[in-house]
């Protein structure tokens, strides 16, 4: 789920202990899009994909974190499911339905959350459903190399604008938009953690004061959700009509990818993975 709520206050770094219990969460994650994928083909419903997420978040002692999460307006709806699922045009934050039945050619975005303990692990991931356009298929190879190559320079020293420049610069030199309204974040004992981490590199001075995190550097200790939200056209987008699915302005294809990582001293340990 994407960085559209204050964070709380302050970076945390986290205890070997802590980050113990992210593994764990992080896990339970890995374990749901490992069973969707298996499932995953035209004529399934979101809703059935969210039930089964359910079970599993369940049976292996987490609690689905995405359930009851507050909007981030205070007479907004709280989400009412375990997943987002969010097809083809939609970035993120879509709701499943019974009524939403998967067809060949659909891409879906499915973002997964867990609470285990207390504590939080977060990944999306963009699936073909069936046989995918070359232009979907592409789209979704470039997002996903992107988020490899923003987790490759979260290193120790570096600083958080090498990983919004690499993200940036590679999705836009495959022709495609990177989403600058919502952003990575930082996560642990909280959902949304400081800091926000952007995908892009501000273009203004103003837009750079608005971020001042962007040049600190990293330390071993952070942890992160790195997503990179990436749209076949522009980069705009809107909020539907139910508050919370994010859609492409254009009607552009998107596809979102993204992992927790553990910030350390060599290569970043990535936490939602088997």
């Amino acid at each position: 789920m994407k960085a559209l709520f204050k964070p709380v206050s302050g970076i945390r770094l986290k205890s070997q202990a802590e980050l113990a219990l992210m593994r764990t969460a992080g896990r339970i994650v890995a374990e749901v899009h490992a069973t969707l994928r298996e499932v995953l083909q035209p004529g399934i419903t979101t809703a059935d994909l969210d039930a089964i997420a359910a079970e599993v978040i369940r049976k292996r002692g987490g609690i689905p974190a995405f359930v009851g999460y507050p909007h981030h307006k205070k007479d907004g709806p709280p989400f009412p499911a375990t997943l987002c699922t969010s097809l083809n045009d939609e970035l993120v934050h879509g709701i499943p339905s019974p009524k939403r039945v998967l067809r060949e050619g659909d891409v879906i975005s499915i973002d997964v959350g867990v609470v285990y303990q207390g504590y939080y692990g977060d990944s999306g991931w963009t699936y073909p459903v069936g046989r995918i356009s070359p232009e979907a298929q592409r789209l979704l190879q470039v997002t996903e190399e992107s988020l490899w190559l923003g987790i490759a320079q979260a290193r120790a020293g570096n600083r958080f604008v090498d990983i919004s420049a690499a993200i940036q610069r590679h999705v836009e030199s495959h022709g495609f938009s990177v989403v600058r309204e919502y952003t990575s974040h930082g996560i642990g004992r909280q959902m949304h953690e400081e800091p926000s981490v952007l995908n892009y590199v501000p273009d203004s001075e103003e837009a750079m004061r608005a971020y001042p995190v962007w040049r600190r550097p990293l330390k071993p200790g952070m942890t992160l959700a790195l997503e990179p939200m990436v749209n076949a056209g522009d980069w705009r987008t809107k909020v539907l009509d139910d508050q919370w699915t994010v859609a492409t302005s254009d009607g552009s294809l998107s596809a979102h990818f993204e992992h927790t990582i553990a910030i350390t001293n060599g290569e970043a340990e990535i936490l939602t993975r088997l």
